[in-house]
């Protein structure tokens, strides 16, 4: 009769290295993703002509302008392909006057949830929520897409 020596993973607590893994997740799905800078929207880019005139038409921003996290930046190029044009002028909008009240398009949410929040429409049906930062001249951008039912709490 043959006996094995038990492996180093049957330790002292009796958990193995793969009974530890199957039921833990990976370090990589429990990270969100910090803060990103909000991708420029582009317009048709036929040629290298018009990508170096898209991005010399782009105004020197006195905001900086980010996404919450990668899913609200992959949010926000969709919506920038849905709609170029509209998602151009917002993103101008909000790297250089994201406090400037527009009737109906650009406002402050109200209620005391929504404090220093702002809704942008930028179509009929799309919008973007974001918080605005006077003092580190920052555009926090935590909504972006269809026109949600109820506004997004700001984080």
């Amino acid at each position: 009769m043959t006996h094995t020596p038990p492996t180093p993973d049957d330790s002292e607590n009796g958990v193995s290295s793969q009974q530890l893994s199957a039921s833990v997740p990976m370090l990589s799905e429990l990270v969100i993703p910090p803060e990103e800078a909000l991708t420029a929207p582009r317009t048709s880019l036929s040629t290298k002509e018009n990508a170096a005139q898209i991005i010399a038409q782009l105004p020197e921003s006195p905001w900086l302008v980010v996404a919450k996290n990668r899913r609200v930046n992959r949010d926000w190029e969709a919506l920038s392909l849905r709609a170029p044009e509209n998602a151009r002028r917002c993103y101008q909008d909000l790297c250089t006057s994201p406090m400037v009240r527009k009737p109906r398009r650009v406002f402050p949410l109200k209620g005391k949830l929504y404090q220093g929040a702002w809704e942008y429409e930028v179509t009929s049906s799309d919008r973007v929520f974001y918080v605005p930062d006077e003092h580190k001249r920052k555009v926090l951008v935590y909504y972006a897409g269809t026109h949600p039912k109820s506004a997004p709490t700001p984080p």
